[in-house]
């Protein structure tokens, strides 16, 4: 049986949605989620035959591209897009704006292009349309911060795509192979990487959102559309994360840059005032737990940062299902606009606390079986500072998502009179309500997304030990002690002492590092606009006049030397304090020579024409001797 692609069943499927209209259609891009799950669970279940599968393999130059690689790692990440686009769908069923949901539909069909990728030309090709398409759902707001932000988004993401282009050239320059997903790029002897993987590095970093390549998150995701955001959260950045598993697992210099990355995104998602914005920031803290874990290696941060994808997304996801919420009842995500909510919007707000218990890893939440996977995995490493900074990072996160926003958006205050606000329609809430129950789920029943990843850890890790001896008592009294009585010191610390300063409504600016970018192409615009500009018209006004000039004296070249002979002269007689008379006549000759120009060609004799053509063939016979 051949097997289907779950994202054709996306890139295909999309163009049918333009000619649907209605509740036909809202059927329809609920439908085809559907069908890539059961397509998924039939592989899983070894319906296509048993794993790993190496199908649609085409032949393309003197190359095979092989579309369809599917494994553990591969199947995992299949299923958690598939699953959290099926929520993501009956959120966003009620938009009827229909290439809205085209960009949704080729964005996550291009993501599980790049998962079950066995090339690194079918990797680059989807990692293009992921860029491409997930632009749209930003500028289908229509604002100008929208349309900037877009433009921001793509550049950042076109130079990440070429940095991609280079290192497969390279890659396939140095191996002669196109192979991708089968080995690490990094050399198991020395635990570096060549010129090929630092670029393929960058480009991953870059959608990873890694400090200092992460800018461009923070900046356009709040810009989206309210069901836009929803999307982009889930796979951009995710997608980055599998193929860091990939292709850089064990890379210790991504230990750190994902401890940093976690500390990083929390400071700016504790100051920043738009809901959407602080969960913009949470994604590159969260992201940095699943970086570290890979770049630590061993089987329980392997094993943590696959579980912590899956986890983490589904609560995320939940959060900015919230916001847009907040943000389609109000028309506005920011803090220092909102207040009361709770009176007038009581389903979004349990919604949102089920999301933020998760993402602080409350027991019986999603990320309790997966965030302290990592962390432990940083104490048996003997690295104590990146466990450091993962446990501090781990304390804002409560504080900011399970305390500052519900109280500054649900409670504090009554709301403002300006502000009619209301639960959103039943789609929306039973999109979250989807991932709330799976949120719960996954948490009391750890059991089968273990037992699903373990050997995506075996074919990763050095060493699985330590995974399976913590999968098998992911309750152990000791971690639920510890990360309660966390909670239960944490909370008073920030009500009595830190709520002041971080509850603020001021709204203010945060300054990021995409200012530099911002500000230097700023002055690059001012560069190409005056200096360049100006002197490219300089030019052309150069080059019209020598032209013109050209054409004037080919009209007729004997007269024109006589007359340009006869204006020299009378500059000539001027220098040289000639009567005025004298020059008069002079400039009367050249005055009638003008108006008579061009006048009748002179006729040369026969001799002369052919004096003239033997001087041409000799200056040409001696240009060609000296060439």
């Amino acid at each position: 049986m051949v097997w289907i692609h779950p994202g054709f069943i996306y890139l295909i499927g999309c163009l049918l949605i333009p000619l649907l209209k209605g509740k036909v259609r809202q059927a329809y891009v609920v439908l085809l989620p559907i069908v890539a799950l059961i397509v998924l669970a039939l592989t899983a279940l070894g319906f296509f035959g048993e794993l790993p599968l190496e199908t649609w393999e085409i032949p393309f130059l003197k190359y095979t591209l092989m579309l369809g690689h599917v494994d553990n790692l591969s199947l995992f990440f299949g299923f958690l897009f598939v699953i959290v686009s099926l929520a993501m769908f009956v959120y966003a069923s009620h938009v009827k704006e229909e290439w809205q949901h085209v960009s949704a539909f080729l964005y996550i069909g291009s993501t599980l292009g790049v998962v079950f990728a066995g090339d690194l030309f079918t990797l680059l090709f989807f990692w293009e349309v992921m860029a491409w398409a997930s632009l749209f759902l930003i500028w289908y707001r229509k604002t100008e911060s929208a349309w900037g932000a877009g433009f921001r988004y793509i550049m950042v993401h076109s130079f990440g795509g070429i940095c991609l282009f280079a290192g497969v050239v390279l890659q396939l320059q140095a191996t002669g192979s196109i192979a991708w997903g089968f080995s690490s790029l990094v050399d198991p002897a020395t635990h570096g990487i060549g010129l090929p993987g630092i670029m393929i590095l960058i480009a991953f970093m870059i959608n990873g959102a890694v400090p200092p390549l992460h800018a461009w998150l923070s900046d356009a995701y709040p810009e989206a559309t309210v069901t836009g955001t929803v999307f982009l959260n889930a796979f951009t950045t995710k997608s980055a994360i599998y193929v860091l598993l990939r292709g850089f697992t064990g890379y210790e210099v991504l230990m750190w840059l994902g401890a940093i990355m976690a500390v990083y995104g929390i400071i700016y998602a504790l100051i920043v005032n738009d809901i959407r914005r602080v969960l913009a920031y949470h994604i590159i803290s969260q992201g940095g737990y699943m970086v570290a874990g890979i770049g630590i290696g061993t089987g329980l941060a392997v094993g943590g940062a696959i579980a912590h994808a899956l986890c983490y997304t589904m609560c995320k996801t939940l959060l900015f299902m919230s916001a847009g919420a907040v943000l389609a009842a109000t028309g506005t995500a920011k803090m220092s606009d909102l207040g009361g909510l709770y009176k007038s919007m009581p389903k979004t707000f349990w919604m949102w606390m089920i999301g933020a218990a998760s993402i602080s890893g409350f027991p019986l939440f999603s990320v309790f079986v997966s965030k302290p996977l990592v962390i432990e995995s940083a104490v048996f490493a003997n690295q104590p500072w990146p466990w450091l900074l993962l446990e501090i990072a781990s304390v804002g996160t409560f504080l900011c998502l399970a305390v500052k926003i519900p109280y500054l958006t649900f409670f504090e205050r009554d709301t403002p009179k300006k502000i009619k606000a209301q639960d959103p329609p039943v789609n929306m809430m039973a999109g979250m309500g989807i991932l709330a129950v799976l949120c719960i789920a996954v948490a009391v029943f750890p059991g089968p997304m273990y037992h699903m990843i373990l050997p995506a850890v075996e074919g990763l890790a050095s060493e699985i030990h330590t995974f399976e001896h913590y999968i098998a008592h992911p309750y152990a009294p000791k971690i639920v002690v510890e990360l309660s009585m966390f909670f239960l010191f944490a909370f008073p610390a920030f009500w009595w002492v830190l709520r002041e300063p971080f509850t603020h409504r001021e709204p203010k600016m945060a300054l990021d590092l995409d200012w530099f970018y911002r500000i230097s192409g700023q002055w690059f615009i001012w560069f190409c606009e005056k200096p360049v500009l100006s002197f490219a018209k300089f030019v052309d006004r150069l080059t019209l006049k020598i032209a013109s000039y050209f054409v004037w004296i080919g009209r007729n070249p004997a007269e024109a030397v006589r007359i340009k002979g006869l204006d020299l002269r009378i500059q000539l007689e001027k220098n040289l304090a000639s009567t005025s008379e004298y020059v008069r006549t002079y400039e009367s000759g050249l005055e009638g020579a003008r108006q008579r120009y061009p006048r009748e060609l002179p006729r040369l004799s026969l001799g002369a024409s052919l004096i003239l053509i033997l001087l041409f063939l000799v200056a040409y016979l001696l240009l060609y001797l000296v060439g």
